[in-house]
């Protein structure tokens, strides 16, 4: 079992933030991404990151966005299409959704408009 599992997703959530606001983005268009992929509403959202739910326990309650599947593309040398593990695969859409949003992609597309 990979560590990220039990990893709160608050510990990690800050280097979302940082990541995003370093290319003039903002914790808005992260929070943004995150209630896309997990159906998470905003207060949602902050009552996980307030009691440092895991990266399991996140995903197990989330509500993925059909459209995830739409989520391709290599995020640490991986093809996130590829992840054979469920969990992990969701991880790493969140990873690769971060990733497109800091890269400077618009809204639509990293919400797969």
């Amino acid at each position: 079992m990979s560590r990220i599992f039990t990893t709160s997703v608050a510990a990690v959530y800050p280097h979302y933030v940082t990541k995003a606001e370093r290319k003039g983005r903002t914790q808005a268009d992260v929070d943004r991404v995150i209630g896309w992929l997990t159906g998470f509403s905003q207060a949602e959202l902050a009552d996980h990151l307030a009691a440092g739910t895991t990266f399991a326990d996140f995903f197990a309650a989330a509500r993925l966005n059909p459209a995830a599947s739409a989520i391709t593309g290599v995020v640490c040398g991986i093809r996130v299409e590829d992840v054979e593990d469920p969990l992990m695969q969701k991880i790493r859409y969140l990873d690769k959704l971060v990733d497109e949003l800091a890269r400077g992609r618009s809204m639509d597309k990293v919400l797969r408009g």
